[in-house]
């Protein structure tokens, strides 16, 4: 076997790795009978014009547009068949049977899985996109190996130094569930490294927000026409008509999972002064992925009584569910670029989210939104009742980021992708990686 020389490490220490990554991925070796969607493999597509790519795209989620990575995945592919292109995605579920998808290593069987689908189809693809970290396998074995492989973009979501930035300092306060020196050991040697060879490894890369193009360009010496920053899209039926002006009590939203992440304790501190000086506000958490009677037992019996649950909203009632809100409200200590926040700004909801990570991609602070620094409650309590006794600056700020979002289409987004795939084929064709 053949290895390629890389200016990041010495040849021996990634053969080494390598060697280990490949006798850790064949306790999960593919078969055709261990993928419970086996005739997803066997799709046949009509030809397709002469300038068009077959791509794969692939993410290890489960399938479905109200979640964050899956969701975007979809709408790429959406998007991107329309343009012409042939495009098979790829879930969670599409190469793991129920019961491998849960534990410490599901990941890694999927990106296992994903590596040898991959490597039995070496002609079937023009080029894959696969979300990291699921991509470090094909990457590396088709780094360290003869064997033939489509072109390779990863898709990056966010960056895994925020994590440890962020809840390492929350475990020390407290407020992190799991970031205990053990879960900070794994992240070091299992979770961080899945990541940097993602991109290592990768001929392209592309990311929602500007944090992980910058790290892509600096950390991972990533040329400018290999990586690409592409914020994402919102579709068009979420800009709706809002009324500013209705009369009832106020509803405050939170949309997305449960997760001591996403700024909860803080939000917690915030709502007790807010109720007390708004007695006829109302806190509606939407789709946590817990049961309701642990996010009332979180918050106490004093707020308990004005939060309402909604357990799950699919994505075709989202519209209707930013319809009944007012403020959007979006603590998260660190994200890629929520699609949350997309779709409450295009249906023209104000919206209170933290000076972080993808969220200050996306709003102009005062203008069309309102930001707040980090594990901040006493600015998170001063945003949300600044917001609640004025319908005028309601309006001002939806308004806004209503107009803001019109530019934001999938389809601006594929086409942005798309000519970072075409680049991709072109330089990996001529033998460039």
């Amino acid at each position: 076997m053949r290895l390629r020389q890389t200016a990041s490490r010495p040849r021996s220490a990634q053969y080494r790795m390598f060697l280990c990554c490949r006798r850790f991925g064949s306790r999960f070796a593919w078969t055709a009978s261990s993928i419970p969607n086996a005739a997803l493999f066997a799709m046949t597509h009509e030809d397709l014009p002469e300038s068009s790519m077959k791509i794969l795209m692939a993410v290890c989620a489960p399938k479905g547009r109200e979640g964050g990575a899956a969701g975007i995945m979809m709408n790429y592919a959406e998007a991107l068949e329309k343009r012409g292109h042939r495009v098979t995605s790829l879930f969670l579920e599409d190469l793991l049977s129920q019961g491998e998808r849960t534990g410490r290593f599901a990941e890694m069987r999927f990106a296992s899985r994903l590596a040898r689908h991959i490597q039995v189809r070496p002609n079937e693809y023009s080029l894959v996109n696969l979300q990291a970290p699921a991509g470090f396998l094909y990457g590396l074995r088709r780094r360290f190996s003869a064997a033939p492989g489509p072109a390779y973009v990863t898709t990056l979501p966010g960056l895994q130094e925020n994590v440890v930035y962020a809840m390492k300092r929350e475990h020390k306060k407290g407020r992190a569930w799991h970031f205990s020196l053990k879960n900070r050991f794994w992240h070091r040697v299992y979770h961080q490294p899945r990541f940097e060879w993602s991109v290592r490894t990768a001929d392209a890369a592309n990311c929602y927000c500007r944090d992980a193009w910058v790290m892509l360009r600096l950390r991972y010496d990533l040329d400018d026409d290999r990586v690409a920053y592409i914020p994402n899209g919102v579709s068009g039926k979420f800009f709706i008509d809002r009324d500013y002006h209705r009369t009832g009590p106020l509803r405050l939203l939170y949309a997305g999972t449960w997760l001591d992440q996403r700024g909860i304790f803080y939000l917690r501190d915030a709502l007790s002064p807010v109720f007390a000086k708004h007695p006829d506000v109302r806190f509606t958490f939407a789709g946590p992925g817990v049961p309701p009677a642990e996010i009332r037992g979180f918050f106490g019996e004093a707020l308990a009584g004005r939060i309402d649950i909604l357990e799950k909203v699919s994505w075709e009632n989202m519209p209707q569910l930013y319809a009944e809100h007012d403020i959007l409200v979006f603590p998260s200590l660190l994200e890629g670029q929520p699609c949350v926040i997309l779709e409450a700004m295009a249906s023209g909801m104000p919206v209170v989210t933290s000076e972080t990570c993808g969220m200050v991609d996306v709003i102009d602070h005062g203008k069309d939104g309102l930001l707040i620094p980090p594990a901040d409650s006493a600015a998170l309590e001063n945003a949300i009742i600044q917001l609640c006794e004025s319908p005028e600056l309601r309006e001002k700020i939806g308004r806004a980021a209503q107009a803001r979002m019109m530019g934001r289409t999938w389809e601006q987004a594929a086409w942005r992708l798309e000519k970072l795939f075409e680049r991709t084929i072109e330089r990996t064709a001529g033998g460039n990686r």
